[in-house]
């Protein structure tokens, strides 16, 4: 069955960092750009969801028709928001997904040569990323 997923990491001041499709549907066009646009519809919630709960997985947050939005937010200092917009009902493997490239994006700040808050434009993370959305999503 062919799933609908689009990852990106919003960084403290709500610029993206790294966007990836990570789904197994076909890939259109316009899709990508409805699928950005849904997940920045949504950082308004996260913003309010984060001070509200000490949780790092907020689950579910969001819905647009059949799909659904899904965070994860980093500690307060750094305040990154991992999010996914999918349309699978996986919330196990999504926690998984997200705990494991939470890992992934601690390496990358304890690279004394990336500058926290810029792109992520390492090829090696984005093939251990979209190895982990296959592997949970």
């Amino acid at each position: 069955m062919a799933s609908t997923a689009c990852f990106m990491i919003v960084s403290r001041n709500d610029i993206p960092i790294y966007e990836a499709e990570v789904g197994t549907a076909p890939k259109k066009e316009d899709a990508a750009h409805q699928h950005q646009f849904i997940l920045h519809a949504a950082l308004d919630i996260v913003q309010d969801l984060a001070w509200t709960t000490s949780a790092m997985f907020l689950k579910s947050i969001d819905r647009f028709n059949d799909l659904v939005v899904s965070v994860y937010v980093t500690a307060a200092s750094i305040h990154t928001r991992l999010m996914l917009l999918h349309d699978s009902r996986n919330d196990d493997g999504i926690k998984s997904f997200f705990q494991e490239v939470h890992e992934l994006y601690i390496k990358i700040l304890l690279n004394p040569l990336y500058l926290p808050g810029s792109r992520i434009t390492s090829s090696h993370f984005d093939t251990k990323v979209r190895a982990l959305a296959r592997k949970y999503l």
